[in-house]
């Protein structure tokens, strides 16, 4: 049997020591699977990504990641170190914590220019993200002029020419219009029909179904409430409202009051 990419045994998280964040989290992620973590503000999806990233460690129970158990200590080993960052990839809610060089070009090719690829694989990848992305035009601009679906892509960009195997998103689709929300779908799934593993946090309830083979939902008690495949979760109206992530919209027409249930597209770090 394969073993997991990761596996989060009965994982507990508090900001502060006192803020809580996640609570009791068994899951486990295999290679190449399609994962959304859904669920309302402030349940705890952020905190998993950055668990799954090892920018964060457990206050109670284990993370682990290709078989180590994740800690400050572990990251302290050169080799697994290394290993770790040149095989996932994080595209933060802010992208503006992604770039940092005085280009978007040299943003893009900066990680796999540290992780050593040869200059003519970094030319290719980015001439295909640029073309696939359609951010040619912004390849000499400062990240900073850009607009948030523009910094978006770059930041995007920047993670998929390092060509991890493991790629974690965080609320890609965040206040951008549909056809740049288009294009990140798009890229989630040919990046899932190259192998790769996906894992992408999300309010959107309308990308769901394209973007996971399996939806994690995330209540206030900081847990997850319920697994499943995305028509199972996205057909239960009752369940989606009663976590918030649905409410009920009534308008009247002709006269008559009708009621129409409408997604929550707000979005916010949790």
């Amino acid at each position: 049997m394969n073993e997991p990419i990761f596996e989060l045994k009965n994982v507990s998280y508090s900001y502060l020591g006192r803020f809580q964040a996640l609570k009791a989290i068994n899951i486990k992620i295999f290679a190449g699977e399609k994962i959304a973590l859904i669920g309302a503000n402030g349940t705890g999806k952020s905190t998993i990504l950055n668990l799954l990233d090892g920018l964060l460690f457990p206050d109670k129970g284990e993370a682990f990641a290709y078989g180590r158990k994740l800690s400050e200590n572990v990251f302290a080993d050169e080799e697994f170190s290394q290993f770790f960052r040149s095989s996932v990839g994080f595209v933060f809610q802010n992208p503006d914590v992604q770039l940092f060089c005085p280009t978007v070009e040299e943003d893009i090719v900066f990680g796999p220019l540290q992780l050593g690829v040869p200059k003519e694989v970094i030319k290719e990848r980015l001439a295909k993200l640029s073309e696939f992305l359609e951010i040619k035009e912004l390849l000499d601009r400062s990240p900073h002029q850009l607009s948030l679906g523009e910094k978006r892509k770059a930041a995007i960009a920047s993670v998929l020419s390092m060509d991890t195997e493991v790629i974690l998103l965080d609320e890609p689709t965040a206040g951008l219009d549909p056809h740049t929300s288009r294009h990140i779908v798009d890229m989630i799934i040919e990046a899932s029909s190259k192998g790769k593993t996906v894992i992408t946090a999300t309010h959107d309830l309308h990308i769901v179904a394209e973007i996971a083979d399996t939806v994690h939902v995330f209540d206030k008690t900081k847990s997850i409430i319920r697994s499943g495949t995305p028509e199972q979760i996205l057909s239960d109206n009752k369940f989606l409202t009663a976590n918030n992530l649905l409410h009920i919209h009534s308008h009247k027409h002709n006269g008559k009051v009708h009621s129409h249930p409408h997604t929550h597209l707000d979005h916010h770090t949790d």
